[in-house]
C-alpha cells in the first residue's frame, strides 16, 4: 500500500521533553498513523516519535499562525 501522507520520512532533531494528555479515540488514530507510516516508509517509527514532527508540519502550514508572527 502506497498511501500519500503529508507527513514523510523524520528527521533526526534535538528534543525537549513534555507531557500531554489525548483521547483515547485520538491515541488509537495515532498509533494506526504510525503503522500507515511504518508502511510506507519501510522504517518501524514509535507513536510518541511522531507527534512532535506532526505539529512542526501542522504549524508550518498554518497561514494564519505565519500571518500573525509576521505582523509582530
Amino acid at each position: 500500500m502506497n498511501a500519500k501522507l503529508r507527513l514523510g520520512p523524520l528527521p533526526k532533531t534535538e528534543s525537549v521533553k513534555i507531557t500531554i494528555v489525548l483521547s483515547a479515540r485520538l491515541k488509537v488514530d495515532l498509533d494506526r498513523y504510525s503503522e500507515l507510516h511504518a508502511q510506507t516508509w519501510g522504517t518501524p517509527v514509535d507513536t510518541a516519535a511522531l507527534i512532535p514532527h506532526m505539529l512542526e508540519v501542522f504549524i508550518a502550514r498554518d497561514r494564519g499562525f505565519r500571518v500573525a508572527l509576521k505582523s509582530r
